[in-house]
Parts: C-alpha cells; sequence; structure tokens
C-alpha cells in the first residue's frame, strides 16, 4: 500500500515536472495576484485622496466648477 502510494506520488512529481502548461498558468497566477495586491495596496494608500480628486472631476465635468488642481506629493 505505501509502495503503491509512493510510486503515484512519484509519477505525479514527473508528469508535473514536464507539465509546461501547469508552469505557464502557475506564472500567471503569480502575476495576477501580484497585480491584485498592488492595485488594492494602492487603493488603500490613495484611495481617499483619489475619491477627492475624482468628485472634483465630476464637478467640473458637469460644468459646476473650474478644473480640479491635480495631486502634487509633499516634498
Amino acid at each position: 500500500m505505501v509502495q503503491k502510494f509512493s510510486t503515484y506520488i512519484r509519477d505525479l512529481i514527473v508528469r508535473f515536472q514536464s507539465d509546461e502548461e501547469g508552469l505557464a498558468l502557475t506564472e500567471y497566477l503569480l502575476l495576477l495576484g501580484l497585480l491584485t495586491a498592488a492595485v488594492i495596496l494602492a487603493v488603500l494608500a490613495f484611495g481617499e485622496q483619489l475619491g477627492v480628486l475624482w468628485e472634483g472631476w465630476v464637478a467640473f465635468m458637469m460644468g459646476m466648477t473650474p478644473a480640479p488642481d491635480p495631486i502634487i506629493p509633499p516634498a
């Protein structure tokens, strides 16, 4: 029983090592995870400022106020 299991695991590892589609999928999933984390961190870091800027642009587009000033980070 243990020998069957170890043979199955060994064959499974050999198949995964030679399977390039699985490797590409893994790389894409890692990239997707990193990009998702970057977007979440950017929204958390700049969300309030972006919301204020967005509201200014909405008011500008509706013709209520002049164009908002761009956000200039502090020096």
